[in-house]
């Protein structure tokens, strides 16, 4: 196999950069703004960095770390940060109801299902880890990227859909997203275990590092859709800071 691109990424790290200074800006611009909440965002980006420089070509288990930093836990921090409600605080009216405009369309609406996030983001492992895909991405530094990519995107739609404070067009209540998330605790368990047994995976990988990986996968996906569970519940109720970021949205005409 061919290494040699490992760490990469370099593209979604300056995305991240530019991310986070732009947010910290942002925060200097609008008044009474949670403190915490910069702390989840700024702990998103610094999850996404550690994640992006990982070496994971030498070491299946540092491939799944990787994983879980990148497309479950860098996201969860991103999402909580309410970087939208932040945006819409802080931008011009007009720009504002652009936004809203974006928040209300056809293709915003589809991919906000709960079940179409979740399609989207466990669909990506099955891809990955029943096909050939996790081989050609070792060799290809193209594909690897685009494969960190998708799962950076897909972590994002799905923590935003189960739990964002950001506004979404036409949220589920909260009873139907705790069953989504039950079903994707189910399937990383049981995928987990497919992987430790080496049931229909395609992973030219060494045993011991792919048992290792597997062991990760169910013990840190645990923990990530635990906080996930977590964030759903704290946010049960609209917090008062809701009503700024919902109006952008239905004033979209």
């Amino acid at each position: 196999m061919n290494h040699s691109h490992q760490p990469d990424g370099g593209l979604i790290l300056l995305g991240v950069v530019v991310a986070v200074v732009g947010y910290d800006y942002l925060t200097t611009r609008t008044r009474h703004w949670p403190w915490w909440r910069t702390i989840l965002f700024l702990t998103g980006g610094t999850l996404l960095v550690v994640g992006l420089t990982l070496r994971s070509a030498d070491d299946f288990r540092t491939h799944m770390l990787q994983h879980l930093l990148i497309g479950m836990l860098a996201p969860l921090g991103l999402v909580l940060g309410a970087p939208v409600t932040l945006l819409l605080r802080t931008m011009p009216r007009q720009a504002g109801r652009a936004v809203g405009r974006v928040l209300r369309s056809r293709f915003v609406h589809v991919v906000a299902q709960p079940a179409v996030a979740l399609t989207l983001n466990l669909g990506g492992l099955l891809l990955l880890y029943l096909t050939p895909l996790y081989t050609w991405t070792t060799r290809h530094p193209a594909t690897h990227l685009l494969v960190h990519l998708h799962f950076l995107l897909a972590g994002y739609l799905f923590a935003w859909v189960i739990a964002g404070p950001d506004p979404a067009p036409r949220r589920p209540r909260v009873p139907a997203r705790l069953v989504v998330l039950g079903l994707a605790v189910a399937f990383h368990a049981t995928f987990s275990q497919l992987m430790y047994a080496g049931a229909f995976v395609h992973l030219p990988v060494p045993e011991e590092q792919r048992r290792g990986a597997a062991t990760l996968m169910y013990y840190g996906g645990d923990i990530a859709e635990l906080l996930l569970a977590a964030a759903l519940v704290t946010n049960w109720r609209p917090r008062r800071s809701a009503p700024v970021a919902r109006s952008a949205l239905a004033s979209a005409p």
